[in-house]
C-alpha cells in the first residue's frame, strides 16, 4: 500500500508540474511580449551551457524523479525550454531533454560546431582569411553575431562561422 500511495503522489506532483509549465507557457504566449520563464524573468526558451563536467537529467523536477542520463561535456551548449522552481527544462541538440538543477547550468554561452572542417574566418565573410579549422563536435564560445554569421573563439583561435554551420544560438539572434 505505501509503494502505491508514494507512487501516486509522486504522479499527481508529475501531473501538477506539467499542467504549470503548460499553462505558463500557454498564458506568456498569448501575450504580446516574448515568452519569460516565471522563475528568472528570462526569455524561454534560450540558450545555456553546462556548467559542470557531470549533470544528471532527470525525468521530471525533482530529486525524486529517475535520472534518464547523464550529461559528461562541461561547456555544452543547452537549449533551456522551461523553468519550475530550481529546476530548469533543457534539450540538446538532438532534442534530447530532461530537467536538471539551476546550479549545473551558466548563462555562459556556447555553441556546438555541427559541419566538419568549418573554417574559422578572420572576418564575417566566405573570402575572409581561415584562422583555424573546426572539426564537428567542437565546442566554442560565443562572442558577437550578425544576421549571418557568430564570431567564435575556440582552441585558442577566434574567428567567425556562419550561423549555419553551428548550434547554441537562434537564427535571428543579434550579439554585440
Amino acid at each position: 500500500m505505501k509503494s502505491f500511495v508514494h507512487w501516486f503522489n509522486a504522479a499527481r506532483l508529475a501531473v501538477c508540474a506539467v499542467l504549470l509549465i503548460t499553462t505558463t507557457a500557454f498564458a506568456q504566449e498569448a501575450s504580446d511580449g516574448p515568452a519569460l520563464g516565471p522563475e528568472t524573468n528570462l526569455p524561454v526558451p534560450r540558450f545555456v551551457s553546462l556548467n559542470a563536467s557531470e549533470a544528471n537529467v532527470r525525468r521530471g523536477p525533482s530529486l525524486s524523479h529517475r535520472i534518464d542520463w547523464v550529461f559528461t561535456r562541461r561547456n555544452m551548449p543547452l537549449q533551456l525550454v522551461a523553468e519550475y522552481g530550481q529546476w530548469r527544462r533543457v534539450i540538446d541538440r538532438d532534442g534530447q531533454g530532461g530537467w536538471i538543477h539551476y546550479t549545473l547550468l551558466s548563462g555562459a554561452r556556447t555553441v556546438l560546431i555541427n559541419a566538419e572542417n568549418t573554417p574559422l574566418r578572420n572576418r564575417p565573410d566566405v573570402n575572409g582569411v581561415e584562422n583555424a579549422i573546426l572539426e564537428a563536435g567542437v565546442i566554442a564560445r560565443l562572442g558577437k553575431c550578425e544576421p549571418e554569421w557568430c564570431q567564435l573563439t575556440a582552441g585558442g583561435y577566434r574567428g567567425w562561422a556562419p550561423k549555419s554551420v553551428i548550434w547554441g544560438v537562434m537564427q535571428e539572434e543579434l550579439r554585440d
